[in-house]
């Protein structure tokens, strides 16, 4: 058994052979002290980002100053074309389109101003409506669409009996006169043809669903003699 242990402890059995010298000895008997050694703390929470590629290695050696990317260059700043300043009403994050003109809208005189009708109690649009809707004949007994020429059409320019076209279409215009918000400006057109006068006031109305319940007949050139 002690030669089994001696070959798989050759080191202790030679030192236990070997006599011990004076300084084995001293070194024998004298306690030693433990050393500690006491790590910083802070050498373990370094969050300094390592440097990528690392120092050193193979791909940091390979980029070359001359492969890297430039830096980008500044452009040079275009030049505006100077115009006319623009309004300061309107913002530069504007979406309305620019004005077309510089000057102030001209002022109608007070000859030219369109004045405020007050009509009668039952004759607002929606008893014009009501009235159309009614039945009631609105064409003075004409029965049937007619061709009407200029001569004819001048005939039926009197108040109870006036006749206008529009857009080639002749209307009895009788019925509407109190319902009409102008007043006797309507009259302006009784018995010829009132299409320039009508785009040039309120060309936004349509005229043929207002007085569809008034057509007459349609206008035509005056027959050749």
């Amino acid at each position: 058994m002690s030669s089994y242990l001696r070959s798989w402890l050759p080191t202790l059995s030679l030192q236990r052979s070997r006599p011990a010298t004076d300084e084995e000895e001293e070194s024998s008997t004298t306690p030693t002290n433990p050393s500690f050694s006491i790590q910083n703390p802070d050498d373990d929470n370094d969050d300094t980002p390592p440097a990528f590629p690392a120092i050193g290695s193979a791909q940091r050696i390979s980029l070359a100053p001359s492969t890297l990317m430039p830096p980008p260059s500044i452009p040079a700043p275009r030049h505006r074309v100077p115009g006319p300043p623009a309004p300061s009403s309107l913002s530069s994050s504007s979406l309305m389109p620019p004005p077309s003109t510089t000057r102030p809208p001209t002022q109608l005189s007070k000859s030219k101003k369109r004045e405020k009708v007050v009509l009668a109690p039952g004759h607002s649009p929606l008893d014009w409506a009501a009235l159309k809707s009614s039945g009631a004949d609105l064409r003075s007994g004409v029965t049937s669409l007619t061709r009407i020429p200029p001569s004819v059409l001048r005939l039926h320019n009197k108040r109870d009996d006036a006749w206008a076209a529009f857009n080639g279409k002749v209307y009895n215009i009788t019925p509407y006169l109190d319902f009409h918000p102008g007043g006797e400006e309507l009259m302006r057109v009784a018995g010829r043809d009132g299409t320039k006068l009508f785009s040039l006031t309120h060309a936004w109305v349509n005229v043929d669903f207002m007085l569809d319940a008034c057509l007459v007949g349609f206008l035509v050139a005056e027959p050749s003699s």
